[in-house]
């Protein structure tokens, strides 16, 4: 039987925070909201649902006669692969589980075969926040050590300087909080892109969603399991400003339902690090991702 909680609100004090813009602040001293600069930085709104992957699979075959493949997204789709940073009281996972209008988190991501991961390695360090139904994601591109160096090591790093009032508020969270790396996602993605008047709309398909809560180099080659049952998918629609009719009436004829679903809160609530929640997906039939083959020829 799905065990279904919800903790009281323990962060009511920053539920009124809002967005600000430049220097200003909100409630707690630090927890501010920086204006997108040249770094990498997307606001969109979110859609999810929680589908078959059969029914995903039909899906995306109606989907590509409207949207474009992402560049990056070939006839397997690629892989991607998270480490999410957190205080020892999960004070993110929490905020997401409450729904608090203003919340975010922390992650250093990778697109591609995590076996190749190296010192070298291109990754992202972001900053993925919540403001009201406004998702905004700020990120900057590093090699991997210098991603461990600032999120591990909790030392600033070499950098253009355009990126670093970003990497002072990473740095600020990080020792402010005391964050550490809390969990771990991984799942294949096909994605697709708008042209002409959808341009700005993003819809991705994740599949073999998978997690773990130790072992947080990306490169390892460590024991993952499922944290979405291996018959879903989760599908995610990301739009600029509107989602276009001709998609809402395609997700209304397949009666797809709108779900709250963080692959983050799945990680950790699927290893006991929280209770589960009412938004967790009912985890029957998973299985360990063990096969270090299977998840090459996926990568």
């Amino acid at each position: 039987m799905l065990k279904r909680f919800r903790k009281p609100a323990v962060f009511a004090a920053h539920s009124s925070e809002r967005p600000v813009s430049g220097a200003e602040v909100n409630g707690e001293e630090g927890h501010r909201l920086r204006a997108p600069s040249t770094l990498h930085a997307f606001n969109r709104y979110e859609i999810k649902y929680l589908v078959d992957t059969a029914e995903a699979a039909r899906l995306r075959e109606e989907i590509e006669q409207r949207l474009d493949r992402d560049s990056h997204s070939g006839d397997k789709g690629y892989g991607i692969w998270s480490v999410y940073y957190d205080t020892r009281q999960l004070r993110f996972y929490w905020e997401k589980i409450e729904g608090l209008k203003f919340r975010r988190k922390l992650r250093v991501r990778h697109y591609g075969d995590r076996f190749a991961v190296g010192d070298d390695t291109p990754v992202f360090v972001e900053i993925k926040q919540r403001v009201n139904r406004v998702t905004q994601k700020r990120r900057v591109r590093l090699p991997y050590r210098d991603a461990l160096r600032l999120c591990d090591g909790r030392q600033m790093v070499e950098h253009e300087p355009s990126q670093r009032a970003f990497l002072e508020e990473v740095l600020d969270l990080v020792l402010r909080l005391d964050l550490r790396a809390t969990a771990m996602t991984g799942y294949q993605r096909h994605a697709y892109v708008g042209r002409d008047a959808d341009v700005g709309l993003r819809v991705t398909f994740d599949q073999r969603i998978r997690g773990r809560d130790r072992d947080f180099h990306l490169g390892a080659d460590a024991e993952n399991r499922l944290i979405v049952p291996a018959g879903k998918s989760i599908v995610e629609v990301k739009a600029n400003e509107r989602v276009p009719y001709w998609l809402t009436d395609l997700t209304a004829k397949r009666n797809l339902q709108v779900v709250r679903v963080s692959k983050y809160c799945q990680s950790v609530e699927a290893y006991g690090l929280a209770p589960r929640s009412v938004f967790h997906v009912p985890d029957h039939d998973l299985d360990f991702d063990c096969d270090r083959s299977t998840v090459l020829s996926e990568a």
